[in-house]
């Protein structure tokens, strides 16, 4: 089985202002069993308007409703992450991010990196999340 490409784009229609052109993809499910995602931000998947500008605590809720519903079409679940890597671009909101993310992740235990970072791919996020999940034998 070749690995599921779940929602392609390309990033013209992204970030059309970046003049960039590379085919992506929100996840990718790897032989049926694990789950790749892209690092998610605080923006509307279908219209991919950014959404809670500097707000680091609305920005991780929408973040986590986008990996929530990306796992979902892929096949899995929120307690099925195994990786978690969060990207801030300020130490400070660090609080308000974990506990929002921690709301979503409550007996998950997933391994987890944060690293504080300079800037995202767009001005207006602060927080992005990026996920590993599997896809457990009896969703098959």
């Amino acid at each position: 089985m070749p690995h599921q490409r779940v929602r392609k784009f390309n990033t013209k229609q992204t970030y059309p202002e970046q003049n960039l052109d590379n085919d992506l993809c929100q996840a990718v499910v790897a032989k049926g069993t694990t789950v790749f995602l892209r690092g998610q931000v605080s923006q509307d998947l279908d219209s991919r308007d950014s959404l809670h500008p500097g707000d680091a605590k609305l920005q991780t809720r929408k973040t986590m409703e986008n990996i929530d519903m990306l796992l979902s079409e892929a096949g899995s679940r929120l307690e099925h992450i195994c990786r978690i890597v969060v990207y801030l671009t300020d130490i400070r909101y660090r609080d308000e991010v974990y506990r929002e993310m921690g709301r979503w992740l409550k007996g998950v235990y997933p391994v987890s990196t944060g690293l504080v970072v300079p800037a995202l791919a767009r001005p207006e996020w602060v927080v992005e999340i990026e996920v590993t999940a599997v896809i457990p034998e009896t969703a098959s």
